[in-house]
């Protein structure tokens, strides 16, 4: 029987972001990954539903996303879904990594997004999201 494919969320209020971060990450960012399908998301609205639906293994945020950006976004989510899934959040400068990491960002892809760096970050995020965090 063939395995599901994982679910990843895309969100930016522009379409040619969402283009351009799922064709750099591709349908299969690692051989060990499995196949993923996508979810588009253009407002915050969106985001929401799915994230209250369930179901997803991941997210990505555009930080540049207008009127509410991908940063404020994933804080947001960070603190009021028990169970959130992994999220990547996308800067148009290396400067903003800092941002990323305050807003509990799993990790930070910055644009121009390259395919092998894309690929290679979401496939560590998704195997993290495997192991089981051992608190102590």
């Amino acid at each position: 029987m063939a395995e599901q494919p994982l679910r990843i969320l895309v969100f930016s209020h522009r379409p040619e972001v969402r283009e351009s971060i799922i064709n750099a990450i591709g349908r299969r960012p690692a051989s060990d990954i499995g196949r993923v399908d996508y979810v588009e998301a253009a407002g915050v609205a969106e985001v929401l539903v799915e994230m209250d639906e369930g179901g997803l293994d991941l997210a990505i945020l555009d930080g540049e996303a207008q009127p509410t950006g991908g940063i404020g976004l994933t804080r947001q989510l960070k603190h009021e879904i028990a169970e959130c899934p992994p999220i990547v959040v996308t800067a148009r400068r290396k400067d903003d990594r800092w941002l990323a990491t305050w807003s509990k960002a799993d990790a930070v892809l910055v644009h121009p997004l390259d395919p092998l760096t894309a690929a290679e970050t979401v496939a560590d995020v998704l195997r993290a999201r495997r192991v089981p965090a051992v608190h102590g």
